[in-house]
């Protein structure tokens, strides 16, 4: 049986209130509930401690971070929760940069202590897909994983292994509520089944 960490990133900002990322976040709890995986929650907009979001972290196999595309990333109080929470967590979830004093310029990254952790980003966008995976397009065919790379590697910095990533589109322009919900809990499962 796995343990799953939910965190929510979405941030009530201008126009947006965060009610597609909720219903995102909700989604995954009663879905995963439903396959027997207990479930921790962090909604970062409601506030934290750092010690808790550790632990929290530590007690979790799997990490599925929520949260909308602002500004071609995550909004500011997702990069603030990682630098608060994965700092206080040296000799927790990283021992150091990986890299000796006999050779400084190799294996930079590989200090990793959560090789049995995983991790799976959901984030929403009013992109939409072709931005992603056409050339040409926007984000020049780098797909969500390579618009999304530094956050990737924050997590391999600290050694745990990323499920496949989940991506509405056009949620202002063209929203399509029931369809990213459906979408999502297929991907869940898919996912959490095999």
């Amino acid at each position: 049986m796995k343990k799953v960490l939910l965190i929510n990133g979405a941030k009530i900002f201008g126009h947006s209130q965060g009610r597609l990322n909720e219903s995102l976040h909700n989604i995954a709890k009663e879905t995963l509930q439903s396959l027997n995986i207990d479930i921790l929650e962090t909604h970062i907009n409601q506030g934290y401690n750092i010690d808790e979001e550790l632990q929290k972290m530590l007690d979790s196999d799997v990490w599925i971070w929520q949260f909308p595309g602002w500004w071609m990333g995550e909004p500011w109080i997702v990069k603030k929760y990682i630098d608060e929470v994965f700092i206080q967590g040296q000799g927790k979830l990283y021992a150091n940069d990986g890299r000796s004093k006999e050779d400084i310029n190799k294996k930079y990254g590989s200090g990793g202590l959560s090789q049995d952790k995983q991790y799976m980003f959901s984030t929403t966008w009013n992109a939409p897909i072709n931005a992603f995976t056409q050339q040409g397009e926007f984000f020049n065919a780098q797909g969500i994983d390579g618009v999304l790379f530094h956050l990737h590697k924050a997590h391999h910095f600290l050694g745990l292994n990323g499920l496949p990533s989940f991506i509405c589109n056009d949620v202002v322009k063209n929203p399509q509520f029931e369809k990213y919900k459906l979408d999502y809990k297929n991907h869940l499962l898919k996912v959490f089944q095999s």
